[in-house]
């Protein structure tokens, strides 16, 4: 009997390593081995710090700029959401994986009866009969020989895992969207500022232009000039005051709570705001890194183990239903030599007919993969075209600020000179109000420009994959 006892139970422990499920490889050849250099690309740094290990409280410099983003990583409903999102792909991968395990249920009944005697028709002087009965036993357990669960529970795994590197493109580009939004208040300031100077230095011109006019020096023409540039100023002053108070409450939804005035910013200013030594030429394989690219490669592999599950149904479903207990007339003899049981019932079954069901289900999952492949490929060169696109623009963008600050202060010595002719009677109004009107134009531009800069290295932080310290955690402040 032992003899035939162990080839069956060898052969269905080399089962149970069967696994249906296509090797996994990982899709390659979607985008070059390296991002793009040369021409307007940077050249480039040896010395540049490694991406993966710098956090977002060692990239920012700006001391409320950085207590804003952690405002924001603790109160952010978006981020709250994603975390609510990864515990549930946490529980329905807990769930799935318990049917890899046989579930125990232990039970005890007690029966008083005198049915035996009514049946025999011995009533007379007949008791009523007890039996006490224990019971420990497994309920219709799958003996997973084909590797049907355990496909089941890769794929709850690997959404899990998706669900929490979604959690991580969440939380960084969070991070990147508050910085961005806090720079846009900044430069919002900086602008109603020069609107502001701007205003005063038109209204002294129009002031101006309104005496000579009514000495007869001047012409009405010259009078509604001033008058058209100054309202210019009035009304971009009003409608940068509406910017400003719809800044602040763009970062207030980011913050997920009223940012304090204290934290506000008032200027962008000249300082660093962020750091400016980012790697670049770097290799692409830095981008399988990030969080939605891992994201998307967690659900491929999902796809690939449904293959196999799918497979799996196409051979027998075994199952088995046990019981181990103790049974006897009297309480205390329930644990008596004699009184225990058992009961097995092994049971299998196949489909012979379904219709095409099963034929269907894993054209499906094929299917599905091939959609998971072609997303995944999409991801990197998603990624490729938002680092490269931030590249180009990092490989110039000094020049633009360099020459817009040139561009600036010529227009602002032109506006100067051509006012003092104009006072002298040299040049003719309409030459000085346009050297103003380019000066406050160049001026603008300069602060767009500067908001592009820093702007630019953030987008920069956020395409490469943030920092080191984004790390997992119950954001929500929910417990297991």
């Amino acid at each position: 009997m032992k003899t035939r006892i162990l080839p069956i139970a060898a052969g269905a422990l080399l089962l149970a390593g069967c696994n249906m499920a296509p090797d996994y490889e990982r899709p390659t050849g979607a985008i070059p081995q390296a991002m793009p250099q040369g021409g307007v690309y940077p050249s480039a740094a040896s010395d540049a710090p490694d991406m993966s290990r710098t956090g977002w409280q060692d990239f920012f410099l700006e001391e409320r700029l950085r207590q804003v983003i952690a405002m924001g990583l603790e109160e952010n409903r978006d981020l709250r959401i994603a975390a609510a999102n990864v515990l549930q792909a946490r529980a329905q991968f807990t769930t799935q994986r318990a049917a890899l395990f046989p579930t125990l249920s232990a039970g005890g009944t007690g029966t008083y009866t005198n049915n035996f005697a009514a049946m025999t028709g011995q009533t007379q002087n007949a008791g009523d009969i007890e039996i006490y009965q224990g019971t420990l036993g497994i309920s219709a357990f799958e003996l997973d020989l084909f590797g049907r669960v355990r496909n089941q529970s890769r794929a709850a795994q690997e959404q899990f895992f998706a669900s929490e590197e979604a959690q991580r493109s969440t939380r960084i580009s969070l991070i990147a969207e508050i910085a961005n939004a806090w720079l846009t208040m900044a430069s919002d300031a900086d602008q109603l500022a020069l609107a502001r100077r701007t205003k005063d230095a038109f209204e002294k011109t129009l002031d101006l232009t309104r005496a000579q006019f009514e000495i007869g020096t001047g012409s009405e023409l010259q009078v509604r000039q001033a008058e058209t540039s100054y309202e210019g100023a009035v009304n971009d002053i009003a409608v940068l005051e509406t910017a400003l108070a719809q800044d602040q409450n763009a970062l207030n939804l980011l913050a997920g709570t009223t940012v304090p005035r204290e934290l506000l910013p008032s200027t962008l200013g000249t300082e660093d705001l962020v750091r400016q030594d980012l790697p670049v030429g770097l290799s692409s394989d830095v981008l399988l890194s990030r969080p939605d690219v891992l994201q998307a490669e967690h659900q491929l592999i999902a796809e690939n183990a449904n293959i196999g599950a799918a497979r799996a149904a196409f051979f027998p479903t075994i199952s088995l239903t046990g019981t181990l207990g103790t049974i006897s007339t009297a309480l205390s003899g329930l644990f008596k030599d004699g009184s225990y049981t058992y009961n097995a019932s092994p049971s299998a079954s196949l489909p012979l007919f379904d219709g095409g069901a099963r034929s269907g289900n894993l054209a499906y999952a094929k299917a599905s993969k091939q959609a998971a492949v072609a997303t995944y490929e999409k991801a990197i060169q998603t990624a490729f075209r938002e680092v490269s696109d931030a590249l180009a623009q990092r490989g110039r963008i000094n020049e633009q600020v360099m020459a817009q600050m040139r561009r600036t202060k010529a227009a602002q010595v032109s506006a100067n000179l051509a006012e003092a002719r104009f006072r002298s009677g040299v040049d003719s109004f309409l030459t000085t109000l346009d050297s103003q009107r380019t000066a406050y134009a160049a001026e603008q531009q300069l602060v767009n420009t500067r908001l592009l800069e820093a702007t630019n290295l953030i987008e920069l932080y956020r395409s490469l994959g943030g920092g080191a310290d984004v790390v997992l955690e119950d954001e929500a402040g929910a417990t297991d």
